[in-house]
């Protein structure tokens, strides 16, 4: 257990992923959790990450650990 929660509001989930935005190349990065909690990046839970969208023209890459 991480000990954190869903960044989402009113969402009490269990940090499961990390999201951050590379605003410049207009992208949403989504990776493992960050082992520490992060002031530009946010937590999310299994059920945020698997629903997440992105704006139109905006794209998403999702690091999905090997093995």
């Amino acid at each position: 257990m991480t000990n954190r929660e869903c960044s989402r509001p009113s969402c009490r989930g269990e940090a499961a992923t990390t999201l951050t935005y590379d605003y410049a190349d207009s992208m949403i990065v989504v990776g493992p959790l960050s082992p520490v909690s992060e002031p530009h990046s946010y937590d999310l839970c299994t059920r945020h990450t698997e629903r997440l969208s992105a704006p139109q023209g905006w794209q998403i890459m999702r690091h999905v650990p090997a093995g």
